[in-house]
């Protein structure tokens, strides 16, 4: 199916406002208990594509889009619709606090490794990386969202609400940012140890001793372990700079599943101290996890967009917590995006699965979440035809073997991919009680995502059309997937829609993907929001038949005499001429378009002559 972001978006709009409105009243899910993440997840599929895509604003009533307030008609009017969002979100807010300070807790998405035991309270109540990156985006969307809705009401009791809404969402801004700071390590890696051996085989493809790869991973991260060790915004300990001048050692970097054991405290005004209140002791062991990674970086780009910066969104103090963070993500993007490509000629990218050093598990999921991050470095810096050809290609095979193209086996292993999804166990929760995990079940939304903006990238017909196709691929594959009957109609996840064998799943609604498909559809937008790819082949006939069509038209207007303005004829010839200024004027963006109108006078002007010569013969 074509990716049609405004039609996707609005019926999934319905759907969640039927789902989560009951005679205009918002209905929370309490089953398995809280959850920031899920809360989170479930208010940004509305409030992230409202402030992203202009013509789907719901903080303008006067403005609101007819078949917007049709989608929402569940909520209420278009005057009402605002309002609703306000209750809301201050009700989230209400909802994730411990005391009086924001809470990040993962709730009912914390797992147990072993199904026979339950975790404890404390454990539910642990802050979470997921949390802190989908509260940025949650905060920043909000923080836009009341700043225009501001100027629209003049309700005394209304403002007083958004005032109230703000100073919260602030603070819950704040606080998520201290908690992404606090979530950064950096690992050291000693090349003799299990890890160590776990790295050099994965850069090394077995092509190379671990001695070979220590000896080139030190050329290639001698300016990057330099940024690291001397950056005194890092807050590394002394132990693991001093480890990490070690030659012997190499690191990864990047964000922890929460706040790392041992993390400092950041330093905050007394008056953001207050507000944010205690920063809580670290419980993850300092090793980075892709999939945390990626979420943060995630949740960081929205913090750094054009965006924030124009609406002024951020305050200073929050505007110093995020150049460090800053700091934190321009590193990782450039560590793991030359991890992925640390040989030219055979990228570990390109051997699928990706094995990871701290758990030595490995997946397909993955290889998609260092895609994700290399992704993210094409998006900010210039990248080649042949780097994008390269990475279309890994994304094409991890779409078949994701089973999302091609064929399907009798209990095909692949299926565990979406369903039950990969399970990671959340180092250092055993502390507090039994081991923790965390699900990833986002590998079909995740491939799409990053499809679709790899095409915004693209400047090669070629890399577009195949990249198009997967992005169409996974989307049909996605779609297949909403909810048909029961709870969460129109929603997502029904993986046995696809996949008939997949285990059943006693609740199949899940804010995660469907949040993940409003994601992939705002990234379309911005896909469509570009202009079409300029084709170099069609811009020399382009400027021919230009060239050719304007002798021509000067020729009629020499050779016969010129027709009144008010004319039937006299209106031709301007609609041609008109045609004829709208190609000249497009030939350097759209030589196709630009062809397309050059033909077209051609053609009428050919009509003229055929009709002129038959006159004459007559």
């Amino acid at each position: 199916m074509r990716i049609k972001p405004r039609q996707h978006l609005l019926s999934m709009w319905q759907a969640l406002a039927r789902h989560s409105f009951t005679d205009g009243v918002w209905s929370w899910d309490e089953r398995g208990g809280r959850s920031s993440v899920a809360d989170a997840e479930r208010l940004l599929c509305l409030l992230y594509p409202a402030t992203e895509i202009q013509t789907f604003r719901l903080d303008a009533p006067d403005t609101t889009q007819p078949d917007v307030s049709a989608a929402l008609r569940d909520v209420g009017d278009a005057t009402d619709i605002p309002l609703k969002l306000v209750e809301v979100l201050g009700e989230f807010m209400e909802r994730h606090r411990r005391g009086t300070a924001p809470a990040f807790a993962g709730g009912h998405y914390f797992a147990p490794a072993d199904p026979t035991r339950e975790l404890t309270a404390d454990q539910r109540e642990i802050d979470v990386v997921d949390s802190y990156s989908m509260s940025v985006s949650l905060c920043l969307a909000t923080l836009g969202f009341l700043k225009v809705y501001r100027g629209r009401t003049g309700r005394q009791s209304t403002l007083d609400r958004i005032e109230r809404l703000r100073r919260d969402t602030s603070a819950r801004l704040t606080a998520a940012l201290v908690g992404l700071l606090r979530s950064f390590t950096v690992h050291v890696v000693d090349i003799s140890s299990e890890e160590g051996h776990a790295l050099a085989r994965l850069l090394g493809r077995n092509r190379l001793s671990d001695r070979q790869v220590a000896e080139r991973f030190q050329r290639r991260f001698t300016s990057l372990r330099a940024q690291i060790t001397e950056s005194i915004a890092l807050g590394l300990s002394a132990d693991v700079c001093d480890e990490l001048r070690n030659e012997n050692r190499m690191f990864e970097c990047g964000w922890a599943w929460s706040v790392v054991r041992g993390a400092a405290e950041v330093p905050l005004e007394p008056e953001s101290a207050h507000i944010v209140g205690a920063q809580p002791p670290g419980v993850a062991l300092p090793v980075p996890y892709l999939h945390f990674t990626v979420v943060a970086l995630d949740g960081i780009i929205d913090l750094l967009s054009d965006h924030t910066l124009v609406l002024g969104l951020l305050d200073p103090e929050q505007q110093k917590l995020a150049d460090g963070i800053r700091l934190r993500w321009e590193i990782t993007q450039q560590y793991w995006s030359a991890v992925a490509r640390f040989e030219e000629d055979a990228w570990p990218l390109e051997d699928i699965p990706w094995r990871t050093t701290a758990e030595q598990s490995e997946s397909e999921y993955f290889t998609l979440t260092v895609v994700s991050i290399v992704v993210h470095d094409m998006m900010r810096r210039h990248t080649t035809d042949h780097d994008l050809s390269r990475l279309v290609r890994v994304m094409e095979r991890l779409a078949e073997r994701g089973r999302i193209t091609g064929g399907v086996g009798h209990d095909d292993p692949a299926i565990g991919l979406h369903s039950p999804g990969v399970t990671m166990r959340l180092l250092g929760s055993e502390a507090l009680g039994p081991t923790m995990t965390w699900v990833m079940t986002d590998f079909s939304t995740q491939l799409l995502k990053r499809a679709v903006q790899l095409c915004s990238l693209s400047r090669n017909t070629a890399s577009d059309e195949r990249l198009l196709k997967l992005a169409e691929s996974v989307l049909d594959h996605v779609w297949e997937r909403r909810i048909s009957q029961g709870e969460g109609v129109g929603l997502w996840d029904d993986v046995q829609a696809v996949h008939p064998g997949s285990p059943a799943r006693a609740r199949k609604l899940s804010w995660s993907i469907t949040e993940r498909v409003a994601e992939c559809m705002v990234a379309a937008h911005v896909l469509y929001s570009q202009p079409p790819i300029r084709s170099v082949q069609l811009s020399v006939p382009a400027r021919e038949a230009i060239s050719e069509a304007a002798h021509l038209l000067g020729k009629e207007q020499e050779d016969h005499p010129a027709p009144g303005p008010r004319t039937p004829q006299g209106q031709w010839i301007s609609g041609v001429e008109a045609d004829l200024r709208r190609a000249r004027a497009l030939v350097d963006r759209q030589p196709g378009t630009a062809l397309a109108l050059a033909l077209g006078v051609l053609a009428r002007l050919d009509t003229l002559a055929r009709a002129r010569s038959t006159d004459r013969e007559v």
